[in-house]
């Protein structure tokens, strides 16, 4: 699977975060619309399909990122 580079990754988080914190106050449908493309672009730049598992795995590819919790991965 091809990975985006981290500085888009970083972008397109930056732009959810940002559409998010404004989706509820903006009625008009193109911030709909862009908020809408940028979850999408969010799931296809990480290979996921849901847009919190997106956030999710764009948070760990970012550089610096560390595992707070590997419990899952012990047993």
């Amino acid at each position: 699977m091809l990975l985006a580079h981290p500085v888009i990754l970083r972008n397109l988080v930056k732009r959810y975060r940002s559409l998010a914190a404004r989706h509820d106050e903006a009625g008009v449908s193109t911030a709909r619309r862009e908020f809408q493309d940028v979850s999408s672009l969010l799931c296809v730049a990480t290979g996921t399909s849901d847009v919190d598992a997106a956030l999710i795995a764009a948070t760990y590819r970012l550089p610096g990122a560390r595992v707070a919790d590997d419990s899952s991965l012990s047993g």
